[in-house]
């Protein structure tokens, strides 16, 4: 009888045990091309979907199933995939087995999360990704399956010349390295670190680097007006208006022509011309110099200006453009085009991150090498001008596609500040801004007193206070700690007693006061009620912030009709204004 009791226990405990890698475990395929989903494995059946290179998507089973069609298209079988609750079929010629992909231990506590954690996100990604889904239904967030180790990728990408910054903080410049581009530095392994970490850019403004590049038909009759709206301030694009061009329609013709996102353009032309006229000569077509050999030349995407020509950018850009026969504003308007769709589009660079981080290609030979880009904040500096024309246009509510790399073994622990995840215990601290840090406050919204910041509602994420006040301020200006000083997750809520630091022309640090959160937790609920009420009978003292939170009327006095004021926050009857 003991025997067979062992034999039972020993049993159950395996088939337990198979159970609970079962629940855990998922293989999933990763594209390795743009592709169609069918709904049955043949060509014959109808397409649920296109997927781009590097989405991933989980097997509902590992069985090939034989194409249909006689003499099929895809002789080697097709793979059933979960594709958005139904059941899909992908050619298996056109995608590779991601092997066995372990959750992170974390349930999801909502129908969101479960959807972001069906879709290939780790739960670190969860909050930013919901806060986002919860203010733009609309919206589609797909993970890229990178299979690449966090910190391998990071070490790649912080290797000598990579990646650059416009820093004056010696933090984020590697001293080791001598490479440089005018202003531009060679980024150190922190500063990498955080601009790499999609985590850190879950937020309206930024997250539009990992926006889909390919022409949207739906938002053809758009893109001319939201163009001129990103555009209007900048120097090259006013002097080509002033000449009777139609610069803006150029640009949209353009991308339509390649299939490739006109705004993206726009963004890039954004970046490199700037607003000034330092670039003149490259955008006006008139440079006399070096006997007459480049006039009638353009280049508005400072293609083919690198390090090895920072004395020469006009000779090093219109070169280029002379070479490639960008002779007219369209030619040179659609010549960026040419080489962005073909040479990063088709390798599987479909957006701005990608651009940037060469982590997912087509190519694998051409990982972390082909990258449009050294400057490393050039991404999400496009991401806000994306963001920013979309906005002033009305277009935040269009079905944008957001495909987001997801590294191996990347921290629970989201380090907000540039420090990045591989700082090793370093001391969190921000890029600087020419701004002064009240001037970053008020314009972003929020209003300051003495060492406080007030106007910031209850519920609001680090990273929704974080993208506001680096709307401003400029991107990682901005760090903000719990009230210890321990770093915070992008989701968690701000509360009371948070401490937001912001180096603008001087490095200042602000408490947060949020009237009614008394209990710090960033809402308004019954618990600050309590707490009120227990320091009103002098059960227990609040003092600091939390004694001013509890003014919920700010009339400097802590009385039983503050209790009143929470209590109908509480039960929605009236918000408190902050």
């Amino acid at each position: 009888m003991k025997k067979n009791l062992v034999l039972f226990f020993t049993f159950f405990i395996f088939v337990f045990s198979c159970l609970i890698l079962n629940a855990w475990a998922s293989e999933y395929v990763v594209f390795l091309s743009t592709n169609n989903i069918r709904s049955g494995p043949s060509t014959n059946y109808s397409v649920l979907g296109l997927e781009a290179v590097g989405s991933s998507y989980y097997l509902k089973s590992s069985n090939l199933v034989k194409d249909e069609k006689q003499n099929g298209s895809c002789d080697a079988g097709w793979y059933q995939i979960d594709y958005n609750g139904k059941t899909g079929y992908v050619c298996s010629e056109y995608v590779r087995l991601g092997g066995t992909s372990y959750e992170d231990g974390k349930e999801p506590s909502n129908s969101c999360e479960v959807q972001m954690q069906e879709a290939g996100f780790p739960s670190s990604y969860w909050s930013g990704l919901c806060s986002m889904k919860e203010a733009h239904p609309t919206w589609t967030f797909k993970a890229v399956q990178t299979n690449l180790e966090w910190s391998v990728a990071v070490e790649k990408e912080s290797a000598c010349g990579v990646s650059l910054i416009q820093s004056s903080n010696s933090e984020y410049i590697d001293t080791s390295c001598s490479s440089k581009e005018g202003s531009f530095r060679a980024a150190s392994k922190k500063a990498v670190a955080f601009y790499m970490d999609p985590r850190n850019f879950l937020t309206d403004k930024y997250v539009f680097q990992f926006e889909y590049l390919k022409y949207d038909n739906s938002l053809a009759s758009t893109y001319t007006s939201a163009i001129d709206t990103m555009l209007k301030n900048a120097s090259f694009y006013q002097y080509h208006l002033g000449l009777g061009t139609n610069f803006a329609q150029l640009v949209n013709d353009a991308g339509k022509e390649k299939d490739f996102n006109p705004i993206s353009l726009a963004a890039r032309m954004y970046q490199e011309m700037g607003t000034g006229t330092s670039l003149y000569n490259l955008y006006s077509g008139v440079y006399t110099g070096d006997s007459n050999a480049f006039y009638g030349y353009y280049n508005f995407y400072n293609i083919g200006v690198n390090s090895s020509c920072v004395n020469n950018i006009t000779k090093c850009g219109l070169s280029y453009a002379k070479n490639h026969g960008w002779n007219s504003v369209y030619n040179a308007i659609k010549g960026g085009a040419d080489l962005l769709a073909d040479s990063y589009l088709q390798n599987g660079q479909y957006n701005t991150y990608l651009q940037k981080f060469n982590v997912v290609p087509v190519n694998p030979d051409s990982i972390y090498t082909h990258q449009y880009m050294t400057n490393i904040a050039a991404p999400s500096s496009e991401a806000t001008s994306t963001y920013s024309s979309y906005k002033k246009m009305g277009l935040l509510e269009s079905p944008f596609i957001f495909y987001i790399p997801v590294y191996h073994n990347m921290s629970q622990d989201i380090d907000n500040t540039p420090s990045g995840g591989s700082g090793g215990g370093d001391s969190n601290s921000s890029v600087p801004s020419n701004l002064a840090p009240t001037s970053i406050i008020t314009s972003a919204g929020y209003k300051y007193s003495g060492e406080y910041i007030t106007g910031i509602q209850a519920n609001t994420t680090v990273s929704s206070l974080k993208g506001a006040l680096e709307g401003i301020g400029g991107n990682g200006t901005v760090t903000i700690t719990d009230s210890n000083g321990r770093a915070v997750n992008s989701g968690d809520l701000v509360g009371t007693g948070y401490k937001v630091t912001i180096n603008g022309t001087t490095k200042s640090t602000f408490i947060v006061l949020i009237y009614g959160d008394v209990s710090g937790d960033g809402k308004i609920s019954s618990l600050d009620l309590l707490k009120l009420q227990k320091h009103i009978l002098k059960v227990s003292t609040l003092s600091g912030a939390y004694l001013k939170a509890a003014d919920a009327n700010k009339d400097g006095k802590i009385l039983v009709l503050d209790l009143v004021v929470i209590q109908k926050d509480v039960l929605s009857v009236e918000k408190i204004n902050q």
